[in-house]
């Protein structure tokens, strides 16, 4: 539960994450995770500053704001204690607090595994600095809206359970690409899904195409008039979106469909601006983008008269 809701609807409204806890519990891992469901996402961030992030002239928006026993003038009690005034300042101001934990057993082995001294143990066991650690903390857990015991979990469950409570907050859709390309000047090194179309025929040697492209008419009647497109077509079309809801769920924020053909200027072309429209009536709003669209028709990239 958030502690504050923004109630003047005029004003700039900014949310704010205290992320926090024991060393160990996966801090870190929340914050990428938070940082990838869209939140602008800083670590360890020195408390006495913390006021020129929150509030007033500071930059409207979604902030997870990571700190620990390690963090520079770190007082649980002063930090509650300031962040209940300022929410009673700004009631354009929203804050929560996470709080990770993780049981002493556990935390020993992570950093026995890592061979990581405990920042409060000093000479003494790492067991003591655990101790330590939680005596301080023990008011920011008692006081957190969200806990988060990770004591069970691998990374990847971090990952997912983040995603799953915050994800319905989350500041950012996931962004679709879709994108056309030739084979024949390489694939591109950042596509998620890869559709090869040259087991369609090549309307470069067709007389009057080759100098055309997948956006003019004439290529896409050529195209389109071999049956096996229309099934073929069909069946991508179900396949994207029936992926692209789970790519959504477990938290992907960016997904790149690429098309490709031989030159990248006729099949690809085609294909990717039919699927993009397909796209947007399934409620997306893809980007497309033509990587070699621009390129001249040579005999010599697209091969012999054969796909």
């Amino acid at each position: 539960m958030w502690l504050s809701m923004a109630a003047n609807a005029s004003a700039p409204a900014q949310r704010i994450l205290l992320v926090t806890g024991m060393l160990g519990a996966g801090k870190s891992t929340a914050l990428r995770e938070l940082e990838d469901l869209g939140w602008e996402s800083i670590d360890n961030f020195p408390i006495r500053l913390l006021d020129r992030m929150v509030g007033g002239d500071a930059v409207a928006g979604s902030l997870a704001i990571g700190f620990d026993c390690r963090t520079r003038g770190f007082v649980p009690a002063e930090i509650i204690e300031q962040v209940k005034h300022w929410v009673e300042e700004d009631e354009n101001l929203t804050i929560s607090t996470l709080f990770l934990d993780c049981a002493g057993h556990e935390l020993e082995r992570r950093f026995n595994e890592t061979r990581r001294r405990h920042f409060l143990a000093g000479d003494l066991p790492v067991s003591s600095g655990i101790s330590a650690e939680r005596e301080l903390l023990s008011p920011l857990r008692r006081w957190a809206n969200v806990l988060i015991d990770t004591t069970d979990f691998s990374t990847n469950d971090l990952k997912q359970t983040i995603r799953d409570q915050f994800s319905q907050t989350a500041p950012a859709e996931m962004t679709v690409t879709v994108s056309s390309f030739g084979f024949a000047r390489g694939k591109p090194p950042t596509a998620d899904l890869v559709f090869d179309m040259r087991y369609l025929a090549n309307p470069h040697w067709e007389e009057g195409l080759r100098e055309q492209t997948g956006l003019d008419e004439g290529v896409g009647e050529f195209i389109e008039s071999n049956p096996i497109f229309a099934s073929s077509f069909s069946k991508i079309r179900a396949l994207l979106l029936e992926l692209l809801p789970q790519y959504a769920e477990q938290g992907k924020t960016y997904v790149n469909i690429a098309f490709g053909c031989t030159g990248g200027r006729h099949r690809s072309v085609y294909t990717a601006e039919k699927m993009a429209q397909v796209l947007r009536e399934g409620g997306f709003s893809p980007t497309v983008l033509h990587r070699n669209l621009g390129s001249r028709a040579e005999d010599l990239v697209e091969g012999s008269q054969h796909p």
